[in-house]
């Protein structure tokens, strides 16, 4: 079973988070999902919504990591010891994810730098302008390359949780989950009708 590392922080946004979550949870054969926050304890987000989280030092299985986006990345990408922290987490993982603007953060580790990745395009000048060594991809639903995948805004986080599912168990279960949340797959990765 794989460990799926959910990283929060306060003002994270919630479907980026629960979203993809909802994706892995119908695979619970396969993946184990806990929360992780910098230093642990509760999390805030709008409207209302804390959630208990174990501290980045608790994190014991490298499998997978996933960085949501939200208006806290906007304090985050300048906290140092935050970004230095996250950066050992990620270079150990054996796949990262970000979703939105989870990816301003991982690219201002510099592990991204010759990575190809995207993000919301609302955000999408802020986002690129954390690193400029990225390859950043404005048309696109998610990318993979490599061990990182990164999704576009929002909801092209459930799109790229399908896709990572599809490509790491295959067998048409990412059609099946899409299928049990009544949710209509964008399965094309290079589509992406906000761009």
């Amino acid at each position: 079973m794989k460990n799926v590392n959910v990283i929060l922080f306060d003002d994270f946004t919630l479907l980026d988070v629960f979203g993809p979550v909802d994706v892995f949870s119908r695979m619970d054969s396969h993946y184990r999902i806990d929360y992780y926050s910098h230093n642990g304890g509760k999390v805030k987000t709008k409207p209302n919504f804390e959630i208990e989280t174990k501290s980045f030092n608790d994190i014991s299985g490298f499998d997978i990591l996933m960085i949501p986006g939200g208006f806290g990345t906007r304090k985050l990408v300048y906290d140092s010891k935050f970004i230095s922290d996250l950066k050992n987490i990620a270079e150990k993982s054996e796949k990262v994810m970000t979703v939105c603007t989870g990816s301003a953060l991982l690219a201002k580790t510099g592990l991204l730098k010759n990575i190809k990745a995207t993000s919301n395009k609302m955000s999408y000048d802020w986002v690129t302008g954390q690193d400029s060594d990225v390859k950043w991809i404005r048309k696109a639903r998610w990318v993979a390359d490599g061990k990182y995948y990164s999704s576009s805004g929002i909801t092209a986080g459930i799109d790229m949780a399908l896709g990572f599912i599809n490509d790491m168990i295959g067998g048409g279960a990412a059609d099946k989950i899409s299928h049990a949340l009544e949710y209509v797959w964008n399965n094309d990765s290079e589509e992406d009708p906000f761009a």
